[in-house]
């Protein structure tokens, strides 16, 4: 194979890997943390109450 052809094939290959992260992977990682977040903070306020003034 040319040098030209296996750059190309790699450049291919690097574009569709950042698309897959970029589109799929990213996304749900974020919302997975945003949600975990989420329920850390609903579980403290079920053991502790919620804030302010009693």
């Amino acid at each position: 194979m040319p040098p030209e052809t296996l750059e190309t094939g790699q450049r291919k290959r690097e574009a569709l890997t950042f698309l897959i992260l970029a589109v799929l992977i990213w996304p749900f990682i974020a919302v997975g943390v945003v949600a975990g977040w989420g329920f850390i903070v609903w579980m403290y306020y079920l053991f502790t109450g919620p804030p302010g003034p009693v």
